[in-house]
């Protein structure tokens, strides 16, 4: 089940787990990783390990690791399936982990409950339980550098702005499983409070290439606004289908697991128009990335088989990732005085990082990315998104960092924690 071992020294190295197992903690960072590189979600998790595990190796090869500790990170792979996630974690939790990145909503709702009792965090980057924003009650989880709920809210709010949502009808069409159907509940309560109605499409995981029926229902339907929960071969069936039946690709968007090269570049020219979400920056135009290119790419310290991939969208996505487990740690050992950390020290410097503009052109990334001040009650950070828009070959941005409605989501937030734990009387909460 595990695919490789990146230390980070002059290649990346080959090594069994007790291999691994004979260094001692203090030699190493060890980051597992839930990687998918086979699958019907390959297409996605592909990219996002590779800039993962392609950042990591970059500062084990231009700095020495982190504070003078080198990072160990190990794929494990799940197929994009919850019980092989489950079993990567039962299987790399006792080798001094230090945090896990399920890299799926499933997953993470699978890991969610264990962390407390092993205590090592789970950082679900931009997917997973919204809930676990709230770190007063998720003392262990982390869903920087926003939730799926605040990315709704977003999307909204652009829609608003181009002519008002109020009476209009939105047609949210969604993978159906626990992923598809999360932002579920506030799509629902904002359509009452903001005056609009809505409609959705469940799409089944054996439908994701046959959509023709659920877009005769939108074609039926008519929503003003298209929202998309998608992911895989979804996505690009998707845009095809509307474009097939001629719906306004510039009323359709995508969250950020919608928009990415892989979906649309099999779309091409008919797809021109579809925007989507996003919160990593795009290209190599980054020294950061330049780094990775000098030390990791050109170097054949990575798995990217072709080097003009390095930048698209899911790469970068994967790499953002990297830097925010990256900062944590250095936060940990700032925090602790330790050079070498547990999972209970990686907690704390989850809640003390502050990846703030000035930080992100330190680390050659001004721009990539709005910044993300980490805290004890906030584990998400409230992130902005900017939208960008494909335009028959490429992405482009057009829009500036959009704030979620953190005002009005907060609370909604607040009130489904408060769910999760309602039945659970020996949960572990914290006071900020």
């Amino acid at each position: 089940m595990f695919k490789k071992l990146i230390l980070g020294t002059a290649a990346v190295a080959m090594l069994s787990g007790a291999q691994m197992m004979s260094a001692s903690a203090e030699d190493m960072h060890y980051v597992p990783s839930l990687s998918y590189r086979t699958g019907p979600f390959a297409g996605g998790g592909i990219p996002v390990a590779n800039g993962f595990s392609d950042y990591m190796n970059m500062l084990n090869a231009r700095d020495g690791g982190i504070g003078g500790v080198k990072i160990v990170v190990e794929e494990c792979e799940t197929g994009y399936n919850s019980q092989k996630g489950v079993e990567c974690y039962e299987s790399t939790k006792g080798k001094g982990a230090l945090v896990y990145n399920p890299m799926s909503t499933g997953i993470t709702l699978q890991l969610v409950p264990k962390a407390p009792v092993d205590e090592i965090p789970v950082l679900s980057m931009g997917y997973g339980l919204s809930a676990t924003a709230i770190g007063e009650k998720f003392p262990w989880g982390f869903n920087y550098p926003t939730t799926y709920w605040n990315q709704l809210s977003s999307i909204l709010k652009y829609i608003d702005s181009k002519g008002g949502i109020k009476g209009k009808k939105i047609g949210f069409i969604y993978l159906d499983v626990g992923y598809g159907k999360e932002p579920i509940p506030l799509l629902d309560k904002l359509a009452t409070s903001m005056g609009f109605t809505t409609a959705k499409f469940p799409v089944g995981v054996k439908e994701m290439q046959s959509q023709s029926s659920h877009w005769l229902n939108v074609r039926k339907e008519r929503p003003d606004w298209m929202i998309m929960w998608g992911w895989g071969a979804m996505n690009s069936t998707a845009i095809k289908e509307a474009a097939k039946i001629k719906y306004p690709l510039d009323h359709f968007i995508g969250n950020w697991w919608s928009g990415a090269d892989a979906d649309l570049r099999p779309v091409g020219e008919v797809g021109k128009g579809y925007v989507a979400a996003n919160f990593s920056g795009i290209g190599t135009d980054f020294p950061a990335l330049q780094d990775v290119l000098k030390h990791v790419v050109d170097a054949g310290k990575s798995q990217v088989k072709d080097k003009s991939l390095v930048g698209d969208v899911l790469y970068n996505r994967g790499l953002f990732n990297a830097v925010i487990v990256a900062e944590a740690i250095a936060a940990a050992q700032k925090a602790t005085g330790k050079k070498a950390i547990t999972g209970a020290d990686m907690r704390v410097g989850l809640e003390t990082f502050d990846l703030s503009a000035a930080r992100l052109k330190e680390l050659g990334l001004e721009g990539f990315a709005a910044p993300v001040k980490a805290s004890c009650s906030d584990h998400e950070g409230a992130g902005s998104v900017f939208l960008q828009q494909w335009n028959g070959s490429a992405w482009e941005k057009i829009s500036d960092a959009i704030a979620p409605m953190n005002d009005v989501v907060r609370p909604l937030l607040e009130e489904a924690a408060d769910k999760y734990t309602a039945d659970k009387p020996d949960w572990k909460t914290q006071s900020c």
